[in-house]
């Protein structure tokens, strides 16, 4: 009988991710968001309180669009991962492990320890835009440091590791290594 006048306003509850939702992706990923842990800090300890204080993050009933799950976590993963390095700030006093550690001794290095031996910047640097594409805008943003300085050390990396040639991903061989989504490709 009576009208209103007020448009309809849509639920946007079944927009957001939900507990199952993170879930989902921490089962799925914990591997890579491991290897991403690891190749931002360089080692196992500071790795395990980068992955646990993002899993702790995302419980802590965050807003965020399913389909930003991903890019969420990832990105959360990166900004841990600097809040315990500082890498704008690091010496090269950083303790870093070798990935295999405990491993036979013989064994051939592998591309992980490669760009664990960069210095701490440098290495964040190379891991954020060439492995999880960010760009030199968001580097900058996430590091506190000018978009300059991004592209140095991501020059000076690449100088430093000839050899990984081979390791870094190519077209479809990409989601092996990096998240499914970019981290920075979040709302573009």
């Amino acid at each position: 009988m009576f009208r209103s006048n007020q448009p309809k306003i849509e639920d946007f509850r079944g927009h957001y991710a939900t507990q199952a939702d993170f879930c989902d992706l921490f089962r799925s990923d914990t591997k890579l968001l491991y290897v991403l842990a690891f190749l931002l800090t360089a080692n196992h300890t500071e790795s395990e309180q980068c992955f646990v204080a993002t899993v702790e993050q995302a419980f802590r009933g965050q807003a965020v669009f399913k389909e930003w799950v991903r890019s969420w976590v990832g990105r959360t993963l990166i900004e841990n991962a600097i809040e315990i390095v500082s890498p704008v700030s690091a010496q090269n006093g950083q303790k870093r492990d070798l990935w295999g550690a405990g491993q036979s001794e013989t064994r051939r290095e592998c591309g992980i320890d490669t760009v664990t031996k960069l210095d701490a910047f440098e290495r964040f640097v190379f891991v954020m835009s060439i492995l999880e594409r960010l760009s030199n805008w968001d580097c900058a943003l996430l590091l506190e440091c000018s978009m300059n300085k991004v592209a140095k050390a991501r020059m000076k990396a690449l100088r430093r590791l000839p050899d990984l040639a081979g390791l870094i991903p190519r077209g479809d061989e990409l989601p092996s290594l990096r998240l499914e989504a970019p981290i920075g490709a979040r709302g573009r």
